[in-house]
């Protein structure tokens, strides 16, 4: 039966006449409209000034006896509250936004995961925008977003240094001026918070450890020049590498992709790559495609071509073999980013979280 008290037609397609469109009234029968601040005030009794500092987070003390009618009447009327409204009236929203890369790359997801933990908490809900690493398309979001007035805005996606970004740190101090709070993941600039990785000194210790170990020659697959997480890895890597007494014998450009991966590791051993060499993945996503281009030109991991990478994602420990690389607390690093965006007394001198080299069956010790 539907609310009108009339039964549901048995089909909506009459046999020989084609489909025919039941009007949603005869189907659900008549309907209202989402239920109003005004409605909740009313079935609790209590003045609508008091439902709203109920329901819309305000700061002046409302009796217990109050809270509880005025709660129990929104939940039987199905009131939710308007986050706009909220929004204007409080000159920020609920909502905290998170920019990433890339979505389907385990290292945003770990990320996100830390942060919608500490949204949790803080009684916030997360809202997730993808910038696929192109530059205006991050500088049109920001602008976008603000229009939500969130109360911060957490950058993880890799930052682009150059021309191509033009435009977005203008976009952040009108983010900033509207009374929301900029977190970048990596180094900041101008008002924003930065939560900090040591991606150069993680993989500086990364190479040192591989040159320890045996390794003489080494090829890096890179992303695109100006990528600051990228360039600060490929620097990192060379450093601890040469030092300990390796040389780079390569740096292919690519992407963080593990597509990118492949198609850089798949060109490499069309070419003469001998064995017992280093194939330094910028990710460890990038590093997995370098390992099925390996398989696929018929060498071997390890003991043939070494492959290391960098983040220490979840499918590089199951992998065959493990994939060596640097432990990023992606989960610390993200519940962190949270609250540089929340809370008033957040530290700005707090310690990056620390980084670990992991070395697993991808790089043996060479003799």
């Amino acid at each position: 039966m539907n609310r009108a008290g009339k039964p549901f037609p048995a089909s909506v397609v009459e046999a020989g006449s084609g489909p025919r469109l039941w009007p949603v009234s005869e189907i659900i029968g008549p309907g209202r409209g989402a239920a109003t601040l005004h409605d909740v005030a009313r079935e609790a009794g209590v003045s609508l000034a008091t439902a709203s500092r109920v329901l819309n987070g305000s700061t002046r003390k409302v009796a217990d006896s109050y809270r509880e009618r005025v709660e129990a009447a929104a939940e039987k009327l199905g009131y939710t509250a308007n986050l706009s409204a909220q929004a204007t009236a409080r000159g920020t929203s609920a909502i905290v936004a998170l920019l990433v890369a890339d979505i389907a790359d385990p290292y945003f997801g770990q990320l996100a995961a830390g942060v919608a933990r500490g949204a949790d908490e803080a009684g916030l809900v997360v809202t997730i925008a993808i910038t696929e690493r192109d530059p205006q398309r991050e500088v049109k979001l920001v602008r976008a977003l603000r229009g939500q007035r969130p109360r911060g805005l957490i950058l993880a996606a890799s930052r682009v240094e150059g021309p191509d970004a033009v435009g977005l740190e203008d976009e952040l101090d009108a983010f900033s001026n509207m009374g929301g709070r900029v977190v970048v993941v990596g180094p900041g600039g101008g008002a924003a918070r930065s939560v900090a990785v040591d991606n150069q000194g993680g993989a500086r210790a990364l190479g040192a450890e591989l040159a320890r170990v045996g390794y003489r020659e080494a090829i890096v697959v890179a992303a695109s020049e100006g990528i600051r997480t990228s360039d600060d890895r490929l620097a990192g890597f060379t450093e601890g590498f040469t030092g300990a007494g390796g040389a780079i014998r390569d740096v292919r450009r690519a992407g963080f992709t593990r597509d990118e991966g492949y198609a850089a590791g798949s060109q490499l051993l069309r070419e003469d790559v001998p064995a017992g060499t280093l194939i330094f993945g910028i990710s460890d996503v990038v590093a997995i495609g370098v390992m099925s281009a390996v398989r696929d030109a018929g060498r071997q991991v390890g003991a043939d071509i070494a492959v290391a990478g960098f983040d220490d994602i979840a499918t590089g420990r199951d992998i065959r073999p493990g994939l060596t690389t640097v432990r990023v607390p992606l989960e610390d690093l993200g519940y962190r980013a949270l609250h540089a965006a929340t809370d008033p007394d957040w530290d700005a001198d707090e310690p990056p979280l620390p980084l670990e080299v992991i070395v697993r069956g991808s790089t043996p010790p060479r003799d």
